[in-house]
């Protein structure tokens, strides 16, 4: 069971597990576009768990997306009623608006860089620091890699590049995952992969057949795949261990 931890400079609280046993170095964990839910700050308790300390940033509670606001409507949007779905996109859009300005990514990477500066010199971290992120945190993912060359590792599930992040700018290995049915974000990794080859990036893309967006994500039955989930999951370990080891 991980704590909540401040960074008031910047007006952030974020989750922080930690490992019972020897430090591997550390990973940020960056939530879907629901909050810091009970999804995110289990599995930055799965990563402390295989021996990295774990911190997942409450970025959207800079917003007002709570981790309750973002569980009631990921409930009502997850409902078998499709009135209760329906009467939750507004309630959706209302909440998300505000994080899909660019006021707000502008203060959300400085922000995700404090969590770097955090955890970077820590004792039995040692400059090992690695990111994952999911949904909304795969783009974030990619915005920290493209924003901090100390990173050593870059895991975005399902995220779309940010818009303005340029390729050139990541130093670091990325290792992403796509479902082949998530048709917004999955169709543009093609064009994703020619860039960032002319970057000299090292990205490498895998993308599952038979799922679609958030087949990670174990508290919605009606898109998680438990064996791509696993599979998934295997490979960001290795990668992790791989990249962070050195």
């Amino acid at each position: 069971m991980g704590t909540m931890i401040d960074l008031p400079d910047h007006d952030l609280t974020a989750y922080r597990a930690d490992p019972t046993a020897e430090f591997r170095g550390a990973v940020v964990v960056i939530q879907e576009i629901w909050g810091l839910v009970e999804h995110i700050t289990d599995v930055a308790d799965r990563v402390a768990a295989q021996g990295y300390v774990a911190v997942a940033p409450d970025l959207l509670g800079h917003v007002g997306l709570t981790p309750e606001v973002g569980a009631r409507i990921f409930g009502l949007m997850s409902s078998a009623s499709e009135e209760d779905r329906l009467a939750a996109q507004p309630r959706m859009r209302e909440a998300t608006t505000p994080a899909r300005q660019p006021e707000f990514a502008a203060w959300a990477v400085p922000a995700l860089r404090a969590v770097v500066d955090l955890l970077v010199d820590e004792p039995g971290v040692d400059g090992r620091v690695g990111v994952v992120g999911f949904c909304f945190g795969g783009t974030y993912a990619f915005a920290l890699a493209a924003a901090d060359t100390r990173l050593r590792a870059a895991v975005p599930f399902y995220g779309g590049f940010p818009e303005h992040a340029d390729p050139a700018t990541i130093d670091c290995p990325v290792l992403a995952f796509y479902g082949e049915d998530d048709r917004g974000i999955t169709d543009g990794v093609p064009e994703l992969e020619e860039r960032m080859e002319r970057a000299g990036v090292d990205f490498t893309a895998r993308v599952y057949h038979g799922v679609g967006h958030a087949f990670f994500n174990d508290t919605s039955p009606s898109r998680y795949n438990a064996d791509v989930a696993s599979d998934a999951w295997q490979r960001t370990l290795a990668f992790l261990g791989e990249h962070l080891s050195r």
